[in-house]
């Protein structure tokens, strides 16, 4: 993490400091509107991964002070993520919701103060009297008598003004430079049914006004927030100073988290799900977290990904590759290593018992000699991948073409004789004779064999669906575009009758192997069941990332 947040952090901890000697307090604080994100992943990382730093807590905080949105589903989605990833908010775990009581008594408070007034301007007129920078803006209701405005205020509470009839505003500084504090609207009246407290709020607060009193309440210390509130920070003080309240958090931004190939804004996010060009919240292309662990992603993987691209003031774009690389890493250290065959051809040993199998002990993962060894079964009949064979090689070819010998992962060098054709003069079985004094892969005489290929037994294999994902965008930067004209027409290519090893029936949901030669891949723990087993390709074995 930059060093920048702590910086500010350990100013404020040490002796003299704003919070000397207190237990540094932060919050994460999400919309329950929609699915979080990669991006929410790096904030997760920031609230919760400071609080762990200096032994202090982080609190989850659902912001619905928006009565349009919101829903339940949303909300257990977001806790089940956080808990995924590794973090725990403890009992710490609130609704802004639980404190639209304490922001009325506030508001009615800064009226009491002269400091905020009911305001009549409809949105347009707003707009049209805010001014501009040589001009302040304007409101003939600014000067509105202290007891008219608690009057007005506690019959738009009671119900009797229609939406958009009148606002409550923050009376601050109309020919301020920051617009944000020429007399911001605090509180807006909305008809609407809330998803916690039904019908007995119709005016709510706005976020600007409602985020520093729940900071204050919980006792946050440190509002660790994106780099978009930073032009907010000085409403969120002008709050914390004027309203009567436990405690006086410090706000603090960062730039928020940009991944090439991709979109974070919610609202697009939302439109795929809803008009299906995903097929949910889950699909392994989204960059939401249910649909990164749903493509094979792990909590380890991400927290390394937020960890290492950093923390700044400055708003960046992250290759999408750096996040594939830190997944990579991880499941190469722990992936069960395993023989499936995409796009499966027959080859047949001439020369081999009919009726025989025999078996091999092939490591799990040669890397960690402790995750043991599994048995395989050899016979007669394998299945081999389509681009193994090349009837006529291309120079530089050195798999199976006929003459050639290459050595079956952990069995036997056999020796390609030759291949059968359709009428329409493709492929379908390819002919070799074993050595049965390789067995194991090893030449006696010390002849070289340039090429391993994998293989799956065709007696005992097992048929899956293979789903190879790549990008959903087919630009770099689709935010750039009309982003529905640039989805990637092959962001998904479905593969059916696949071979794999038996033992992959009894995967478990979002168990992760390498397909030796293929990449990554996680059995789907939606769709995946033993009798028909349905793997997500998570990433690829070339590592395309390069450090720069």
């Amino acid at each position: 993490m930059e060093q920048f947040i702590h910086d500010f952090i350990e100013e404020d901890l040490a002796e003299g400091g704003r919070y000397a000697g207190q237990t540094v307090h932060t919050r994460f604080p999400p919309e329950p509107n929609g699915y979080l994100h990669i991006g929410h992943a790096k904030a997760i990382y920031v609230d919760f991964g400071t609080a762990e730093k200096y032994n202090g807590l982080c609190n989850l905080r659902m912001d619905d002070t928006n009565p349009t949105k919101e829903d339940v589903e949303y909300v257990d989605a977001i806790k089940e993520d956080i808990a995924w990833l590794g973090y725990s908010w403890e009992d710490r775990f609130y609704y802004a919701s639980d404190y639209f009581p304490k922001m009325y008594e506030a508001a009615v408070q800064l009226i009491r103060k002269g400091l905020a007034y009911v305001c009549e301007l409809t949105p347009e007129q707003m707009r049209e009297n805010r001014g501009d920078l040589t001009h302040p803006a304007v409101s003939p209701y600014r000067d509105r008598p202290v007891e008219e405005s608690l009057d007005l205020f506690a019959r738009m509470k009671a119900g009797e003004f229609e939406d958009g009839k009148m606002t409550l505003r923050a009376k601050i500084d109309l020919a301020s430079g920051n617009f944000n504090m020429r007399d911001p609207v605090i509180y807006r009246i909305n008809h609407l049914h809330h998803h916690r407290t039904g019908d007995n709020w119709c005016i709510y607060p706005m976020y600007d006004f409602a985020h520093p009193i729940e900071d204050a309440l919980e006792g946050i210390t440190h509002s660790l927030c994106t780099l978009e509130f930073e032009d907010h920070r000085p409403l969120y003080d002008w709050v914390i100073e004027h309203v009567d309240l436990p405690a006086k958090p410090r706000q603090i931004e960062f730039a928020r988290l940009g991944i090439n190939y991709t979109v974070m804004s919610k609202r697009k996010l939302r439109k795929l799900v809803e008009d299906h060009y995903v097929s949910g919240w889950d699909d392994p292309r989204m960059p939401t977290i249910c649909g990164l662990r749903r493509r094979g992603y792990t909590p380890t993987s991400i927290r390394n990904f937020c960890e290492r691209i950093g923390v700044s003031k400055v708003n960046s774009t992250v290759e999408y590759g750096f996040l594939e690389h830190c997944l990579r890493e991880d499941l190469n250290e722990h992936a069960q290593r395993v023989m499936a065959v995409l796009h499966p051809m027959k080859l047949i040993l001439t020369n081999y018992p009919e009726g025989q199998i025999e078996t091999f002990e092939v490591e799990n993962n040669p890397g960690k000699p402790e995750d043991g060894t599994r048995t395989v079964s050899f016979s007669r009949e394998l299945w081999i991948e389509q681009e193994d064979f090349m009837e006529e090689p291309v120079k530089g070819y050195f798999r199976l073409f006929p003459g050639n010998e290459v050595r079956l992962k952990t069995a036997y060098v056999v020796r390609c004789t030759g291949c059968k054709k359709d009428e329409n003069g493709n492929v379908v079985e390819v002919y070799a004779e074993y050595d049965p004094q390789t067995r194991g892969g090893n030449t006696p005489d010390g002849r070289k064999v340039k090429s391993t290929i994998h293989w799956a037994d065709a007696q005992t294999s097992i048929d899956a669906e293979v789903r190879l994902y790549g990008n959903l965008f087919a630009v770099p930067d689709p935010d750039a575009h009309e982003f529905l004209e640039v989805l990637n027409p092959d962001s998904l290519e479905v593969l059916t009758g696949c071979k794999v090893e038996p033992s992959l029936a009894q995967a478990k949901p979002g168990q992760s192997f390498q397909f030796m030669r293929q990449g990554y891949f996680c059995a789907d723990n939606r769709d995946s069941t033993p009798q028909h087993p349905v793997f997500n390709r998570s990433v690829s074995l070339k590592d395309g990332f390069k450090r720069k």
